[in-house]
């Protein structure tokens, strides 16, 4: 009988764990510890009502999960931050676990964008030799961009080492005839020291980040349909209330001259953006210049972005963007656009 009682004793000590992760499961379904608002507070919840089984491990694993909430970014970001501001708290509570990846730029998807002015088939046409090919002047578009941390606090300063990829996708889904193509993508890798200021203002503009980096841009193609260039580039952020004004300046390195794809690329992209950018609740609404005073307005590019909330839903935002001017792809950098797109956002810029 004692050594019966004995087996059944082992046998619950090698369910306990199991038997714990049910009753702290069910704590969480009936919105007891999913109700409280930070992690010690449910912890010294679980001590007093838990199983006295439960390990301290344990009641701390359980609070990581059931004090999380779609609208963490709501807890961390102050209502009195700028935008620009907001985003750099939220990136702060990633950098110091390991493995992350974060959005760099909006992540997003244009289910359908239509080009007014048609896309250009003569890089195509010349490629493969077929004067036949025909381009719709709708397709679908979409980026995927991320970033990672490499160093954070440099010298115990607000100094920080980032990487990060960006690739912009054109596809031209709805071109059955042509077997549905990807008509262009586009590569970004990046790397970029970034200076994190506390209490700077310029101009009554609170001065929020300031990056020098190094960005390669290139197609992934070979032959006449190669296109790329690299940069070293500049980034800074000022802004006051909810409106941001970013700063972001580059030179191209130069190439040999039998290498380079586009040597009048800068005569299309400039030197330099400027991007202003307002939130109202879950608004964002995005205004992007380049190259028109350089160009004197006639190589330059506009874009106009609004994202909006959908039903509430915490996870996506609806997305419009209107693009027109030279440089909206490699493959397009020296011809014109005029491109109004419409889809779903899954991570906003700012």
């Amino acid at each position: 009988m004692a050594i019966e009682l004995a087996q059944k004793y082992r046998q619950l000590l090698f369910l306990q764990p199991f038997i714990s992760l049910c009753i702290l499961l069910c704590i969480g379904v009936d919105g007891h510890a999913a109700s409280f608002s930070t992690q010690q507070e449910c912890i010294q919840h679980l001590i007093l009502t838990g199983p006295d089984t439960m390990t301290m491990g344990e009641a701390r694993a359980a609070c990581n999960t059931t004090t999380a909430k779609p609208d963490d970014k709501e807890a961390i970001v102050q209502k009195s931050d700028g935008p620009v501001e907001g985003r750099l708290k939220v990136d702060k509570t990633n950098l110091r676990k390991p493995f992350t990846l974060m959005s760099h730029k909006n992540n997003y998807i244009l289910f359908a964008a239509y080009n007014f002015q048609g896309w250009d088939i003569t890089p195509y046409a010349v490629a493969y030799g077929q004067d036949g090919l025909e381009i719709d002047n709708a397709e679908v578009q979409f980026q995927l961009s991320i970033k990672t941390p490499l160093a954070v606090e440099l010298f115990d300063q607000h100094l920080d080492i980032f990487a990060g990829y960006t690739a912009r996708s054109f596809w031209q889904v709805f071109n059955k005839d042509a077997s549905s193509p990807f008509r262009e993508t586009n590569h970004e890798p990046e790397i970029w020291l970034q200076e994190r200021p506390q209490d700077r203002t310029i101009f009554g503009f609170k001065n929020t980040v300031n990056a020098i980096g190094f960005n390669h841009m290139s197609n992934g193609q070979g032959g006449s349909l190669s296109r790329s260039w690299n940069r070293i580039y500049g980034f800074s952020s000022l802004e006051r209330g909810n409106l941001a004004i970013i700063l972001r300046p580059w030179i191209r390195i130069a190439e040999d001259v039998e290498e380079d794809d586009n040597p009048d690329i800068t005569d299309y992209y400039g030197h330099g953006e400027l991007w202003l950018s307002y939130k109202h609740n879950r608004h964002t609404f995005s205004f992007m210049t380049r190259n028109n005073l350089e160009s004197g307005f006639s190589r330059g590019a506009v874009s106009l972005d609004w994202s909006f909330p959908l039903f509430g839903y915490p996870y996506l935002k609806g997305y419009i963007q209107y693009f027109t001017g030279y440089g909206e792809s490699l493959i397009d950098y020296n011809k014109y656009v005029n491109r109004i797109g419409i889809g779903l956002q899954f991570t906003d810029f700012l």
